[in-house]
């Protein structure tokens, strides 16, 4: 979010010096800086023992693409406790061991996504209402349904470093 007016008392905000930043929305009346802010959400790459991944089909987001569980980060929470509550949440899956995969900057919504690769025992899934369906799909064939691969995408990113992580691509 780009600040105009300044979010404590509403003074129409000025561009000010602020150091290396450069000029930044500033409020004469609170003596501030309103740096840009964006939201953070998490994106899970689900895996079980068999080398096959969750996706999950949610007719809010497409009705043509898989994704994988994501959600956004709620103040007090830290990443991976959100990866972790989101796959329970939306799966009704218990993560054991959960792998950093980066972060991908989602230019379309503006947000920054903390990926990870979460390793779970294969077992039926309990959906939320929030998810239409989900299948247990070979991670060879998961790309055949997944959104397509281009900038902004972080499945497949995610997706490449599960593939060398897992010993499945050299």
């Amino acid at each position: 979010m780009h600040y105009i007016y300044c979010p404590q008392c509403g003074t129409k905000l000025t561009g000010k010096l602020a150091g290396d930043d450069g000029y930044v929305p500033f409020c004469e009346a609170c003596n501030k800086y309103w740096f840009d802010t964006f939201s953070s959400c998490i994106i899970v790459l689900v895996a079980n023992q068999y080398h096959e991944i969750a996706l999950l089909r949610q007719q809010y987001i497409s009705d043509q693409f898989s994704s994988f569980v994501s959600g956004y980060i709620t103040p007090g929470e830290n990443a991976e406790e959100t990866a972790v509550r989101e796959v329970k949440e939306e799966l009704g899956l218990e993560i054991q061991k959960l792998e950093y995969a980066g972060t991908y900057w989602f230019d379309a919504k503006g947000i920054l996504m903390h990926g990870f690769i979460g390793f779970t025992a294969k077992a039926d899934f309990t959906l939320s209402r929030e998810v239409d369906s989900a299948e247990w799909v070979p991670t060879a064939k998961a790309p055949e349904t997944m959104f397509p691969d281009r900038p902004g995408n972080a499945m497949h990113p995610i997706y490449r470093k599960y593939l060398k992580m897992a010993g499945l691509v050299g």
